[in-house]
């Protein structure tokens, strides 16, 4: 079982789904609001329905938000 910023992966039949720790509910994927350096953007992005929580990906982390950020830090 893979653990990321308190959510765990659970298997089922055709593809993983996101679990909360916390709650124990499937997350969803939700519009969430991001802030750096002062500046906002949002991102649809697997969310906790019952407290919040956010999982985001690897390849999310590293890539487009890594961009952002760096782009941002440019100006």
């Amino acid at each position: 079982m893979e653990k990321k910023l308190n959510s765990s992966i659970k298997d089922n039949t055709e593809k993983a789904e996101i679990i909360c720790m916390k709650c124990d509910t499937n997350m969803e994927e939700m519009e969430t609001t991001f802030s750096y350096l002062g500046r906002t953007f949002k991102h649809k992005i697997l969310r906790c329905p019952s407290c919040g929580q956010v999982y985001v990906p690897e390849e999310l982390a590293k890539g487009r938000m890594a961009q952002v950020e760096s782009m941002m830090e440019e100006k």
